[in-house]
């Protein structure tokens, strides 16, 4: 029953099957039979018979003769869309990364749709109570009302700004503003009206702009300067202004009529740039995150798609939003690994936001201050525009940075005497800390001091890392936890003892040593509950908080004026790591949280602790900058062909038994071989390395390729003939074109 995804352009009148993208793991579409009085155009949803079940699918093709007899072919139950519901380019885009990725169209397209659409609901937003600026409420003079009426005044200047609309949400945000609303009525200066439910408009006074300084303007002049399609890499140091180049492009797109697209890779960065956002734009806006109940995702999702929002704001998933007027994409923190989804459908939001950029015939800028490998090879032989912000905004000065041997060193909680020692120098001074572990809990291992017993995961290979405010084991893989023993399972003995240090421990330790200064810990664990983040986040900004600490969450794009110093508890996580990636990632982690120091008038600091103070790395990065780095990176990755001088594809498989991935993998490797195409090199098959996770076993096998288009000629061929291979119905397996992470 498979068919093309090509989409031919039909008469109208001679269109009787439906080929539809039904959700399932099948690599192709189904065709149904259209009713008799029903005719689907590409982009309806219908409901449809699949196996002993009902779907919801997306109606790809239609055409007038069927790819099966007519006696197998099954009728649409119902059409639940009078208009397309997914416009012709939102659907061709996610359909042509579908391709590109070699995953299953319906399954691609469930992912380009908000949950209540792919259940069946109409597609239609709310009705919000709105209040609406009549003629005679425009003409009134605002001087004279002001002295004897003041908040009316206000009231009616508001709404000229926001182009004569307020919604009741945002009434509710000012002052007195429901009641004000209600006298204006009673005058007949505003009207009462229903309004879909469409992202909302700041109701704030917006800011002015901050003065560019010449090298933004540079920037932003460059991309103004591109006539459809460009591609711009905006590399500025941490601290640089970059949100305020966004800002200014946006403004450009908004005032031509037409939407930006902003994707950041965290969801606790989001409020944030809404708030920046909302300060400077009185036009409707959205924002996509995990804070939205469905209902809210849909209005938002449906005001991008009919152009009622100007700009939609988002995280990875926001990339197959429909826009109705597109004018600009930009993709903050473009280095970071976020962007790139790791499990169903493997997409990279980054690469593909370039994609969309193309198809579309608009700008692209994506913004770093530790560009990625990739991006920056791009910029040399893809002819991607590399604009440069060297110095921070405002006059605020990039910090010094000292590297901390520790060898040797008594540690207090994983921290020296001597960095303890600077922390409370910063303090006393009224400066704010910032302590970085990337490693959450209160210890990475419970260890027995009397037989070596180490606790570990009963369903992955891996240690169990001690939360002891909760008193729990927990395995930070496959979520697997249990309570500490009382004594070693193994000898019974006492004395176990926690070894290394989280998140937690720093906590403890911070805490007995600064009993006076306030502490905000900021991890997954601690910021689980809804609104968490935001209050914490909240506790920083207020110097509320004066010690801070967090792992990579807090290093990301968040703006922290009055922390001076910058203490990088352990630095040698990532030094010699197994992925070809970590010293990158490494360095782009450094770069990225030492910048949060020093971002205002008072000097920043930046403390590394390490037990390796001559590696080469830190000191490069140090001495010469990440660009040089970057440039020896590259460097390295060209002599050893890989990316991004080469393409690949990761095929991996995972069963109870041990040996059931392998053999698949193998007989996969056999088959792909025999397709006999050159440039494509087969590795492996080989356990993953961590080979046992959530109780089952996974291997890997890896396809290398120096020109992209081999590896995807090879891939079109070989992906559709592995679900029929006999040793697959023992495993679960899937493919990652362009893998960011080999665990």
């Amino acid at each position: 029953m498979s068919t093309s995804l090509d989409m031919p352009t039909r008469p109208q009148a001679q269109i009787r099957v439906a080929r539809v993208a039904v959700p399932s793991p099948l690599p192709q579409l189904f065709d149904y039979r259209l009713p008799d009085d029903g005719a689907v155009v590409p982009g309806m949803r219908v409901r449809v018979p699949f196996g002993s079940s009902v779907r919801i699918g997306i109606v790809v093709d239609c055409a007038d003769s069927a790819s099966v007899e007519n006696h197998r072919l099954k009728p649409i139950d119902a059409i639940l869309d009078a208009q397309p519901v997914l416009p012709r380019e939102a659907l061709e885009f996610a359909l042509w990364a579908g391709r590109y990725y070699h995953h299953p169209p319906g399954e691609v397209l469930a992912t380009a749709l908000p949950v209540l659409l792919r259940q069946g609901a109409d597609a239609v937003p709310d009705q919000d109570e709105a209040f609406a600026l009549t003629a005679a409420g425009g003409a009134v003079e605002l001087t004279a009302l002001a002295r004897r009426a003041p908040r009316q005044a206000e009231l009616l200047n508001r709404l000229r700004q926001a182009g004569g609309l307020l919604t009741a949400d945002a009434l509710r945000a000012i002052d007195g503003g429901r009641a004000t609303a209600r006298t204006l009525l009673d005058k007949g200066w505003l009207r009462l009206e229903s309004r879909p439910a469409y992202g909302f408009v700041p109701t704030a006074e917006p800011a002015p702009p901050p003065e560019l300084n010449p090298a933004q303007a540079a920037a932003r002049d460059a991309v103004r300067a591109t006539t459809g399609f460009g591609c711009h890499l905006l590399d500025g140091v941490t601290g640089s202004g970059k949100t305020e180049v966004y800002l200014e492009l946006v403004a450009d797109t908004v005032a031509a009529g037409r939407q930006a697209l902003v994707l950041v890779p965290e969801i606790g960065l989001t409020p944030q740039l809404l708030q920046r956002f909302s300060r400077r734009f009185q036009v409707p806006m959205v924002a996509f995150h995990s804070g939205l109940t469905d209902r809210e995702r849909l209005n938002a999702w449906l005001a991008a798609r009919d152009g009622q929002a100007a700009i939609v704001i988002g995280t990875r998933s926001a990339i197959f939003t429909p826009l109705a007027r597109p004018g600009l994409i930009v993709v903050d923190e473009e280095h970071d690994l976020s962007f790139k989804q790791q499990d169903g459908f493997r997409y990279n939001a980054r690469d593909l936001a370039v994609a969309r950029g193309s198809r579309l015939g608009i700008p692209v800028v994506l913004g770093s201050a530790t560009p990625s490998l990739e991006t920056l090879y791009n910029v040399e032989r893809r002819g991607y525009s590399h604009l440069r912000l060297p110095q921070r905004a405002g006059g605020a000065q990039m910090p010094r940075t000292q590297i901390l041997d520790i060898r040797g060193k008594p540690l207090y909680g994983g921290l020296s005497e001597a960095l303890l020692a600077r922390m409370r120098e910063h303090l006393d001074q009224g400066g704010q800390v910032l302590a970085f572990l990337n490693r959450r809990g209160f210890a990475p291992a419970l260890f027995c001091h009397a037989c070596a017993w180490v606790g570990t995961c009963s369903r992955c290979d891996a240690r169990l890392t001690l939360h002891q405010r909760e008193r729990r084991l927990r395995c930070h893989h496959c979520g697997h936890e249990r309570p500490p023993p009382p004594a070693c399972p193994s000898c019974r003995s006492s004395e176990l003892r926690a070894l290394g240090q989280g998140t937690e421990r720093l906590e403890q330790e911070l805490q007995a040593r600064f009993p006076d200064h306030g502490l905000v810990r900021i991890d997954r664990d601690s910021t689980r509950r809804k609104g968490a983040m935001e209050k914490l986040l909240a506790s920083a900004h207020s110097g509320e908080g004066r010690i801070l600490i967090g792992t990579q969450m807090l290093a990301k794009g968040h703006h922290l004026p009055d922390v001076t110093l910058v203490a990088i508890v352990d630095a040698d996580q990532g030094l010699f790591g197994t992925d070809f990636r970590a010293t990158e990632r490494l360095a782009q982690q450094i770069v990225q949280v030492a910048g949060r120091a020093g971002r205002a008038e008072r000097p920043g600091e930046v403390v590394i602790q390490t037990h390796h103070p001559d590696h080469p790395l830190l000191h490069t990065l140090l001495r010469d900058g990440y660009a040089a780095l970057a440039r020896e990176l590259l460097d390295e990755r060209r002599q050893l062909a890989l990316p991004p001088y080469a393409s690949l594809a990761l095929l991996r498989a995972e069963a109870t038994a041990a040996e059931a991935p392998l053999a698949f993998l193998e007989e996969a490797r056999q088959q792909a071989a025999a397709l006999a195409l050159p440039g494509v090199e087969l590795l492996g098959p080989i356990p993953a390395p961590m080979e046992r996770r959530a109780g089952r076993y996974r291997a890997h096998l890896l396809l290398q390729a120096a020109r992209r288009p081999s590896l995807q000629q090879l891939l079109e061929r070989w992906v559709p003939k592995l679900g029929s291979l006999k040793s697959g119905r023992r495993v679960r397996w899937s493919l990652d074109v362009d893998p960011m992470e080999m665990l």
